[in-house]
């Protein structure tokens, strides 16, 4: 248990002191509606389905049905437009501008850092050991205030989980919110933190529909915590963050369990081909293990790889300007189609 942790000495002051915007769903939801200054006529294009009216602005039913997937309560989970709305509305939460300070582990996503600039707030960098891991030893001990440290697992670029143990140990340590950025959790065997909301008060998890869901186009992003944590979300966010037709989709979507399982093994069986086929290419110096749905690679002449490929049609991404990632490039594991026209190309670039 962490003594150290308490969540209304983390909120921001002028946070606490919200009132936040009332909207007119939150009073009623049925009934003749003429009280938000919609359209009552209707929508002029779109599918079926009263779009002429504000979602529910707090997304009870889609909640309810990812709480029973993900294994949590519905009150522990937020629903944002992406993983960034989250990862944004941590940091307008817990951090005060020009004063205060996160804690990210490059190399990892970027979005923390851009996220914390447009929010003037520092970025403290606690670099990932040369294999990818986070050494609880090293932890910095800043002058400033860091409500947040932002852990990646599996770690984007790398592909790799962080180790269970050594994140256990910085949650029962430090003092501030620890956030766990599992966007690719369902590509790994390592248990989801969303089963320890109850255990950590300061844990908040990331998750999103744009991965292993396969929809990236509706961007729809979770964040689980304690009840406590999510009651701030839901004060700070935008009355009706998520339209309803991301809320159709998401609905629908979770109901597909076997197309989702069959789409995993897909990327998994791949992902081993894959790395199995650059085995045999010899530019390719070092391929890294991967918990991910795709694949960071070390070869010769990385950029040059990177760009000829990209102007022939197949578009990897460049990681060599990252940590601990020379001459590296990024590959996502597409269809069995796409994957053998990546390889051909490879060979042949770099040949």
């Amino acid at each position: 248990m962490n003594t150290s942790f308490d969540l209304e000495s983390l909120i921001r002051p002028n946070i606490r002191s919200l009132v936040p915007y009332r909207c007119a769903r939150d009073d009623y939801d049925s009934g003749i509606l003429l009280d938000a200054n919609e359209n009552s006529i209707g929508a002029v294009t779109g599918p079926e389905g009263n779009l002429n009216r504000y979602p529910d602005p707090h997304q009870d039913e889609l909640r309810r049905a990812i709480a029973n997937v993900r294994g949590c309560r519905p009150e522990q989970i937020f629903c944002g437009v992406g993983s960034d709305e989250a990862i944004d509305i941590l940091i307008r939460i817990f951090c005060v501008p020009g004063k205060d300070s996160i804690i990210i582990t490059p190399p990892t996503y970027g979005m923390y850092k851009v996220a914390a600039k447009v929010n003037d707030v520092n970025v403290i960098e606690w670099p990932l050991t040369k294999d990818f891991q986070i050494d609880p030893s090293s932890f910095p001990h800043p002058a400033s205030s860091v409500p947040l440290l932002f852990l990646c697992s599996p770690n984007n670029p790398t592909a790799n989980n962080l180790k269970r143990e050594d994140i256990i140990q910085i949650l029962t340590t430090f003092p501030g919110i620890v956030v766990v950025d599992e966007a690719y959790i369902d590509f790994t065997d390592q248990q989801s933190f969303v089963k320890d909301l109850d255990q950590y008060p300061n844990l908040v998890v990331l998750q999103t529909f744009s991965k292993s869901y396969g929809l990236a186009g509706i961007r729809l992003g979770l964040a689980f915590a304690s009840e406590a944590i999510i009651s701030w979300f839901l004060r700070v966010k935008a009355p009706y963050n998520i339209n309803v037709l991301t809320s159709r989709v998401a609905l629908d979507a979770l109901s597909q369990t076997s197309t989702l399982q069959k789409n995993i093994d897909l990327i998994l069986s791949e992902r081993t081909r894959v790395m199995t086929s650059l085995t045999h290419i010899p530019a390719v110096k070092h391929i890294y293990p991967s918990d991910a749905n795709f694949v960071l690679v070390r070869v010769e002449n990385a950029f040059h790889v990177y760009k000829t490929m990209a102007d022939a049609g197949v578009v990897i991404r460049y990681r060599g300007d990252q940590l601990h990632c020379d001459s590296t490039i990024r590959i996502t594991i597409g269809t069995p189609e796409e994957n053998d026209a990546m390889l051909a190309m490879l060979k042949e670039v770099t040949s």
